[in-house]
């Protein structure tokens, strides 16, 4: 096997040659295209991790933030209103509604105490609460009456029903 003699022929060199030379330069200008895109790519990847990163530090600023302000306004829960609801006085023949009234507002007065306090420490004495008001007798027209808490439910507003029991 025989290479052909082409170098005899100029025309087939310069050809030759002509796409040696034109590889060559394609291949660096687009190694040159390419590099200017990556490094452009790369200064943009750069760029937006950054950012990533300072905005994830921010986030964890403004979460440390919130939580902060979340505990301080936990413990700056206080009592503002308690709301007192007589229940079953229909079963002992009562319908005097001032009488009623009146036994609400009375256990209001008991608990008055208990207005502008923290909302955790009231909650930890719902026992003893609770047992001031069972062991508060009350007289409705000319009958003793002890008074039994059925819910009490804890907030800014402490809300609290109370059922009525002949003192025996």
């Amino acid at each position: 096997m025989r290479i052909p003699p082409l170098y005899r022929k100029p025309a087939w060199q310069r050809f030759l040659g002509g796409a040696a030379v034109g590889g060559c330069i394609s291949w660096m200008i687009f190694l040159y295209m390419f590099g200017v895109m990556q490094e452009r790519n790369g200064i943009l990847l750069e760029e937006r991790s950054n950012q990533i990163k300072r905005l994830q530090n921010q986030i964890t600023i403004w979460q440390e933030d919130y939580q902060e302000l979340n505990k301080k306004n936990e413990d700056m829960l206080t009592i503002q209103e308690i709301h007192v609801r007589l229940v079953s006085y229909e079963k002992y023949n009562i319908q005097d509604r001032q009488s009623v009234f009146d036994v609400e507002e009375a256990v209001k007065e008991d608990l008055k105490s208990l207005l502008a306090k923290d909302l955790s420490t009231v909650y930890k004495n719902k026992d003893i609460i609770k047992k001031s008001i069972e062991n508060k007798v009350t007289p409705i027209n000319g009958k003793r009456f002890k008074l039994i808490v059925k819910e009490m439910y804890f907030y800014t507003t402490i809300h609290i029903t109370v059922e009525l029991r002949l003192a025996g």
